[in-house]
């Protein structure tokens, strides 16, 4: 299978529930449209005013994980049109006019980043909506309409409370709906995917919630003239938020480049350490590894190659099996030392230096060696069995790297690539 078959495949699978939640978004619009239309818009100024906050947030969206847009202006915008309440507004939204905007605003947005050929992605945009859609169901059935801001704490303590709990509930939501597509893509265990996705809440989703408040709050008392204010560090944020998720590109950039190095002179074959990684990083899903240890392993399997540089010649095809253990451990452990020289891949550089050690003298007898290390020896032992020009049959492969079970490799592992290749994995 060619890398553009494996993401057509991905994506696919992906749409399999984006499909359902993009469906449910422009329904659930659709229906608080027909709403609005008969009951009316109410605020205007409000609804142009946050709906361009959306749309806006919406268009300058950026990717710090590579499997999940982010958009903090858009999404605290919208939470906060979902919470109105005070003095400034006669007539607070209604649920549906609040769905009707935030959908519109959304659409609007997405459009000039499609046109552009920027990245963008329909589905988390629909469970942004979505969320948003719940945060103003449960705001407005906690909290009457005749019941806001002014100045009395009587009145402040329900509403601090409601806005908070609107929060949580779209936090929630969006991590219970993040983790089914999680499960369904990555295939990792849906304990773990939601693991990841409340993790992802408490950080990023924490300031946008906060953010969202604070709107809220701000432009219920004020009125329209808090909102340069509160946009403000929301403004601050965002390009915090970028900062960082370009630094992570810069990062990645790096490592994909001293991975290449081993190809270039040789010792290993063309696209060798990109298929290591990848089915490295299937297995990681599988056992439901963390965020960063699973960033750790994807460098980890790319840089594992790195210290054969140091070796007088490359292995023919760069199949480093052929190599005898010393010659592979002494490789790994110089790979470990210039990995270390970076600073900031310890960790990485740690999983290198056991990743050829055996199961029966390595992790079996010491359980401080990461299990990391183990998912590389077994990728990369599977990927020089299958993988270009190697002309072995997955079964086939499978059957080597059974005979090695409990002695060279970690039992755990190896049930992992299993499930994994039993699943259809291709390189």
């Amino acid at each position: 299978m060619t890398s553009q078959d494996a993401a057509g495949d991905l994506g696919v699978r992906r749409m399999g529930s984006g499909v359902v939640i993009v469906v449910a978004g422009l329904g659930l619009g659709l229906v608080s449209g027909v709403l609005t239309a008969r009951e009316g818009v109410s605020e205007w100024a409000f609804a142009l005013t946050f709906g361009a906050l959306i749309a806006i947030g919406e268009m300058v969206q950026f990717y710090v994980d590579r499997t999940r847009n982010r958009a903090p202006i858009a999404t605290s915008a919208a939470l906060a049109y979902a919470m109105l309440r005070g003095p400034s507004l006669e007539t607070p939204p209604s649920v549906a006019q609040i769905i009707v905007v935030t959908t519109l605003a959304t659409m609007i947005g997405i459009c000039p980043r499609a046109i552009a050929g920027l990245r963008w992605d329909i589905v988390v945009s629909s469970r942004r909506a979505l969320s948003v859609a719940c945060t103003a169901l449960v705001f407005s059935a906690v909290i009457p309409t005749d019941l806001g801001w002014n100045g009395s704490w009587r009145h402040a303590a329900p509403l601090c409370l409601a806005m908070l709990l609107g929060v949580l509930t779209a936090g929630i939501v969006d991590a219970l709906v993040g983790a089914g597509q999680s499960t369904e893509m990555e295939n990792k265990p849906f304990p773990a995917a939601l693991r990841d996705e409340l993790t992802v809440m408490g950080q990023i989703g924490m300031a946008m919630g906060l953010g969202g408040v604070l709107l809220a709050a701000g432009t219920s008392l004020l009125g329209l003239w808090a909102v340069p204010l509160v946009v403000v560090p929301l403004l601050l944020t965002q390009f915090a938020f970028r900062r960082f998720a370009s630094a992570q590109r810069t990062y990645r950039t790096t490592v994909r480049s001293m991975a290449r190095s081993t190809e270039i002179a040789g010792f290993s074959s063309p696209g060798q350490n990109a298929r290591t990684a990848s089915l490295a990083v299937a297995i990681g899903n599988d056992l439901g590894l963390t965020p960063a240890r699973m960033e750790a392993l994807e460098y980890a399997a790319l840089l594992s190659g790195v210290g054969q540089l140091a070796l007088a010649d490359p292995s023919p095809g760069g199949a480093s099996l052929l190599r005898t253990r010393e010659e592979r451990q002494r490789a790994a452990e110089i790979g470990a030392a210039v990995i270390e020289r970076s600073g900031v891949l310890d960790h990485v550089a740690e999983i290198v230096r056991h990743s050829n050690d055996p199961y029966r003298h390595g992790r079996a007898n010491d359980s401080s060696i990461p299990v990391e290390s183990g998912i590389v020896n077994v990728a990369l032992a599977y990927e020089q069995l299958v993988g270009e020009g190697s002309g072995q049959s997955p079964d086939k492969a499978m059957e080597s790297i059974g005979l090695g079970i409990g002695a060279e490799y970690d039992p755990v592992v190896v049930e992992s690539l299993r499930r994994v290749v039993g699943r259809g994995f291709r390189f």
